[in-house]
């Protein structure tokens, strides 16, 4: 095929308009559906290496590509060389992790090294114009991007070219960001930057509905039922028996492609895996033409940014992962999601690039309707400590002066600073401003935690060591090199060719970062100041064999994430120092080793677990675990109510875990008193000595509150509680034996206000005097206050006393002569007239010798019997 021939792409009308947005306000946002070459040909035109649509000046400076991931950045830089007859590394060039091939007038970079270029050269010496592809996607990388680029035109580069181009038409937040902030006006007033449209290759795509047979378990954190898995093989069978052309299968992780890949054994047609880090070997097979007919399982990454000749058929499983964090316990993982439609979208399109195609979608149409709309920002989900860093490093540590599409949230981002703090990168203080050792982590092009175990390791292990550490921890091996980390990087370092393509990326990795700690000790102590550590000595090497790489091994990791150093639980699994229980899995190596410590790597906690599930580990020992996480050490008086009395002791501790522990000999009073309190709240009232005389006084003062209301103090538990500390206080209490002196009815007196305590008498007597002159006790434990008396006591009295101010009647309990029940009342004048013959007669046989009149209401009242005749 000629040159000419290959550059007749769909984008190539819009370019014109292109080169005159740029000329005007310098800002251009592009929209290009996939397949219309707006990845290849508008850095090529706007390059000036397209004979026939020449740019109206020429280009001052060379066209950098911002892609999102490193294969697609790969791919970009291959496709432009071959659209000129050209290899990688003359007019075009890539630099991603690994790989480093500048071009003289294109080169394509990923968003993490452009923004690794700006920390060091914020001007972007040499670049005449940025292209933020993709910026649609979302990611974190590629928004922050954006708001540096934005920053850098308006203070220090107002010459720079800026395109943001996206696959769908959603530009008008784009606009805006470009044209000069939230409202789009920028400076001069002239609205939102102007947006050039191409139209996509009109090529229709068959949606068929293709659902499982019957309803199946939806995706549980990382885990995909396997039956699925199997139904979104059976369909690409399908689709390989019904339709022509290749297919590219949609799936969302490694670990699901590969499973897919081996139930699709025997089919007839090639099967690739596409994903992250799949070796460069099948990257370039995907993306070149093909003889034989294919199946490309693929992640994500082939939604927009790859163009995969020959397809003409798409299965979408509709599932996609997304990160989650959980900010409390430290620990990141991804999630598996439905996928939105504005994805379920894209991915159909990639049928319909080069002909009339197909997709087939795993779900109904129904829940189609009931996606959402487009995936989530990755600034909402993400854990954001590397985030904070690169925006403190470039002076907007709170974000606000920062042109984002969205803004972080706040909780993120303040657990994200103490972090940073923790590590030593940021001031102390409401500022926060970055220190020079945050300016060294940095540099380390690692997310901080790494950066920081790369220079701490480096002093305590070596910088090799600490170097190929930390690149197998930002290069995690791959599941099947199970979880012991020293024994995969010990399988690592053996001499030879790498094994696969995770072995090279590894090598690469460790080589660039032992370049990046020599680089940084040139700068001496000033450029990496402190250790967050204090920079103690090397590990001691463990007992046993391969004790040595586990104690280097175990030290960087410990160093990167000491809250998740872990110890042994009594029973079974460890609890990290971040208070997080952890569990091994199940037949691991390191589980049938029983370790006693760990060192953490790589864990996550699946959705509905109260503990962490352990990926990777490294054995260690107690005095490893002391001194790399030597910040969560702390050694306090604690005095607190354990097994049902005080406890008052002095305990070490690493973060949760605690280390030893002796008793105190003194301990602060105050703190005795609140561990009284707090036992009081955990075991109840029934700690403390109720006498009747506390009791009813109880009872009295809760009657009050029912029914006078405030300022009477409250009597249930929950409001004496709050007392409890203020009641123990000049008791002399030490212990729970000594609650039984606290004076309860004393202590009920002295909540209750000087008015209240004056009429305490009148509103709800003690005892009530009745016409045989007896004070019989008022019983207050029920809803109504009773009194209990005999009936003879009560002749002649035609009304009950109403307590609570006359608001509250007395109910009478009318006694025979022993004492037991014979009426109730509330209206001793209708008993006299009603109620009392039916009791006279049942009674007066029974007890003879006692006074039964017949006008009780007339009668004198007694406490005796009649005399004996």
């Amino acid at each position: 095929m000629d040159r000419t021939r290959r550059m007749d792409l769909p984008v190539r009308a819009a370019v014109p308009a292109l080169f005159a947005a740029l000329a005007e306000r310098g800002v251009a946002v592009l929209a290009a559906p996939p397949g219309t070459g707006k990845t290849t040909f508008v850095p090529l035109a706007l390059a000036g290496l397209v004979p026939d649509l020449r740019p109206p000046a020429p280009p001052h400076g060379k066209v950098i590509v911002v892609e999102p991931r490193r294969l697609a950045a790969r791919a970009a830089a291959r496709r432009m060389a071959w659209l000129l007859g050209e290899r990688v590394g003359g007019s075009v060039g890539v630099t991603v992790r690994g790989e480093h091939r500048p071009g003289t007038l294109i080169e394509v970079v990923t968003t993490g090294v452009l923004l690794q270029r700006l920390q060091g050269d914020p001007e972007l010496d040499g670049a005449g114009t940025v292209i933020l592809d993709e910026c649609h996607e979302r990611h974190l990388d590629a928004d922050t991007a954006l708001a540096f680029m934005l920053d850098v035109r308006a203070v220090l580069r107002p010459e720079l070219r800026l395109v943001a181009a996206s696959a769908t038409a959603d530009t008008a937040p784009w606009a805006r960001l470009l044209g000069g902030g939230p409202e789009g006006t920028g400076e001069d007033g002239r609205g939102p930057a102007p947006v050039v449209e191409t139209d996509a290759v009109s090529h229709p795509v068959e949606i068929v509905w293709a659902p499982p047979a019957r309803p199946l378990p939806p995706p549980h954190g990382m885990r995909v039922d396997p039956a699925f898995l199997a139904h979104v093989a059976a369909t690409a069978r399908r689709a390989l028996a019904e339709r022509g052309g290749d297919v590219l299968c949609f799936l969302p992780g490694a670990g699901e492609i590969a499973r897919v890949a081996g139930a699709l054994r025997g089919v007839d047609a090639e099967v690739l895996q596409v994903h992250g880090q799949a070796p460069a070997a099948v990257q370039d097979a995907v993306l070149a033409p093909a003889d034989r007919r294919r199946v490309v399982l693929a992640t994500s990454v082939a939604e927009s940014s790859l163009t995969v000749p020959g397809v003409r058929v798409v299965v979408d499983s509709g599932l996609a992962r997304e990160p989650r964090t959980d900010h409390a316990r430290g620990l990141g993982a991804l999630t598996t999601v439905r996928a939105s439609r504005a994805t379920a979208d894209q991915r159909a399109g990639r049928a319909g690039r080069e002909a009339p195609g197909t997709v087939y979608r795993c779900w109904t149409q129904a829940e189609h309707e009931r996606l959402p709309a487009r995936p989530r920002p990755e600034i909402e989900l993400a854990d954001l400590t590397g985030f904070a860093l690169r925006i403190a490093c470039w002076g907007e540590p709170d974000a606000r002066g920062l042109a984002l599409p969205d803004p972080p949230p706040e909780a993120a981002l303040r657990a994200a600073r103490t972090t940073l703090h923790a590590l030593g990168a940021l001031e102390a203080g409401p500022g926060g401003e970055v220190t020079e050792r945050g300016r060294a982590l940095a540099r380390m092009g690692v997310e901080p935690r790494l950066a920081r175990a790369l220079l701490d390791g480096s002093r305590r292990v070596g910088a090799r060591a600490a170097a190929q550490i930390v690149a197998l921890l930002s290069e995690p091996p791959p599941r099947a090199a199970g979880d012991d980390l020293t024994a995969a990087w010990r399988a690592l370092r053996r001499e030879g060719p790498p094994a696969d393509a995770h072995a090279a990326r590894w090598r690469e990795e460790a080589r660039r970062l032992q370049r990046a700690l020599g680089e940084s000790a040139t700068g001496g102590a000033s450029a990496t100041g402190r250790s967050a550590d204090g920079g103690r000595g090397r590990p001691r090497p463990l007992a046993g064999a391969g004790g040595h790489d586990d104690a280097v091994a175990g030290t960087v990791v410990a160093l990167a994430f000491p809250e998740r150093v872990a110890r042994a639980r009594p029973g079974q699994g460890h609890l990290m120092a971040s208070g997080t229980g952890a569990v091994l899995a199940e037949g691991s190596a390191l589980a049938a080793a029983r370790p006693p410590w760990l060192a953490v790597a790589v864990a996550d906690r699946p959705a509905g677990s109260a503990s962490a599930r352990i990926r990777q580990a490294v054995v260690i020992d107690a005095e490893i675990a002391r001194e790399a996480a030597a910040p969560l050490l702390s050694r306090e008086d604690e005095v607190a109510w354990r097994d049902g009395d005080v406890v008052a002791r002095t305990v070490e501790r690493l973060g949760a875990i605690e280390l030893a522990a002796e008793p105190t000999a003194r301990p602060d009073p105050v703190r005795v008193r609140a561990a009284l309190a707090e036992g009081l709240r955990a075991e109840g009232l029934a700690l403390l000595n109720w006498t009747r005389a506390a009791g009813e006084l109880r009872d009295r003062l809760a009657f009050c509150r029912r029914a006078l209301g405030e300022p009477w103090p409250a009597m249930d538990d929950a409001a004496l509680l709050e007392h409890a500390a203020g009641w123990l206080a000049g008791s002399g209490a030490r212990r729970r034996a000594d609650l039984a002196r606290v004076d309860v009815a004393a202590a009920l007196r002295g909540l209750l206000p000087w008015e209240c305590a004056a009429r305490l008498e009148d509103m709800a007597p003690e005892r009530i005097e009745v016409p045989s002159g007896s004070r019989v006790r008022v019983d207050y434990s029920g809803e109504r206050p009773v009194l209990a008396v005999k009936l003879q006591e009560l002749f002649g009295w035609d009304a009950a006393p109403r307590l609570a101010g006359g608001r509250v009647p007395l109910t009478v309990h009318l006694l025979s002569p022993a004492g037991r029940p014979a009426a109730v009342t509330s209206d001793l004048a209708s008993f006299w007239r009603e109620g009392y013959k039916a009791v006279r007669a049942e009674l007066r046989g029974r007890y003879p010798r006692h006074p039964w009149p017949e006008d009780p209401a007339r009668a004198a009242a007694t406490r005796r019997a009649n005399p004996r005749r």
